[in-house]
């Protein structure tokens, strides 16, 4: 990996434990060392955080959480005084207008001549005033790195020049380390189907369970997750399909025998975060379109979008994948080819890096 040869501050909003793996690769390819700020998260958010890194010096501010809903505000107490302290070479922010701390801290850096670059999801078409805001605040950044290529198009249709706009595919975890299982050319008596993730309304769980009720094949069905719907969807289950197994949390190497068992992984709801690690196991997967950070993931090749709440869409494309065996296992095949070779943390601290340094030698 290329290496950056300053001081990198990064702001973020908060520490969700599995960006530290990332912020340590990164920070590892920076000369001078790299600080994170961050604050905590609201209690109800369900965010779990970590304060353990181990190469990045971390600076936990206070965030001060305003209003709620699609009025939440957040304002970071100690932003400053750490880029006081720390006295980067260039910054990286989460580029949200939400955060009312940012154009401080960017002024700051401005004034010292430093470069400061936005790292964000994208921006949804809008217009008239609400164009002309948004494109205002990311004026502001000498460069952008979005998270898939959809945002980049986004920021770029909005009026940010292409040049400047670096695409840093939204990764979780490295390059599969192990190589890919090996999986019989037929179901193990019935198809297994595998969800991870948070328990929680978003993630439609619901649907898959009505979903499964419907095949023919009656899949095995494993749920892998803690959360505020776990009752009510052990409850549901009993009613529907109570072959349905509900495991509970688990994490790292407890998840190794699930993965690597399972024949599709399903996501029907919006967020969620094992869909890689999911496709480092070599498993297709079904997942429901959000913010474009799958797209670039999820391909025709190793599996299926649906929209978002169409139970219709769900149920018919399990039942499609669960048709035809061999195709599953060549589209589990590109799954593993995927995360090993194009979308990982090294990739995307690449592309960091490489943004970095195209602004330090103009």
């Amino acid at each position: 990996m290329n290496r950056f040869s300053g001081r990198l501050a990064l702001q973020q909003r908060v520490l969700p434990i599995y960006r530290a793996p990332f912020f340590d690769l990164l920070a590892s390819a920076c000369d001078g060392g790299m600080s994170l700020f961050t604050g905590l998260p609201r209690s109800i958010e369900g965010i779990t955080t970590t304060e353990q890194l181990q190469i990045t010096n971390y600076e936990l501010g206070h965030n001060l959480h305003l209003f709620r809903g699609s009025l939440y505000l957040c304002y970071q107490v100690g932003l400053i005084d750490w880029l006081k302290n720390w006295d980067p070479d260039a910054l990286i922010v989460e580029a949200n207008p939400r955060y009312l701390s940012t154009s401080s801290a960017v002024k700051w850096m401005h004034g010292g001549g430093r470069p400061v670059i936005g790292w964000g999801l994208g921006s949804p078409p809008v217009n008239g005033f609400r164009k002309r805001r948004r494109l205002s605040f990311i004026n502001q950044f000498d460069a952008l790195i979005a998270y898939s290529q959809r945002g980049a198009d986004e920021y770029a249709e909005l009026g940010f020049p292409k040049e400047r706009i670096f695409v840093a595919h939204n990764s979780v975890s490295g390059p599969p380390s192990a190589p890919l299982p090996s999986r019989p050319s037929t179901f193990n008596g019935k198809p297994y189907i595998l969800f991870v993730g948070r328990l929680q309304a978003r993630k439609r769980i619901d649907y898959l369970l009505k979903a499964c009720a419907q095949l023919d094949s009656k899949p095995r069905l494993v749920i892998i997750g803690d959360g505020p719907q776990r009752r009510t969807l052990a409850s549901l289950a009993r009613e529907i399909y109570p072959s349905a197994e509900f495991i509970g949390a688990r994490q790292g190497a407890e998840l190794k025998p699930y993965f690597t068992e399972a024949d599709l992984f399903v996501l029907p709801g919006t967020g969620g975060l094992a869909v890689q690690e999911a496709m480092s196991y070599g498993l297709p997967v079904i997942v429901a379109q959000g913010d474009g950070t799958q797209d670039d993931l999820v391909r025709k090749e190793n599996g299926w979008q649906i929209l978002p709440n169409d139970f219709g869409a769900l149920s018919s494309t399990i039942k499609d994948a669960l048709s035809d065996v061999g195709r599953l296992r060549r589209m589990g095949e590109e799954s593993y080819r995927i995360v090993k070779e194009e979308i990982n943390i090294e990739k995307m601290a690449e592309t960091f890096v490489t943004a970095l340094s195209t602004l330090a030698s103009k």
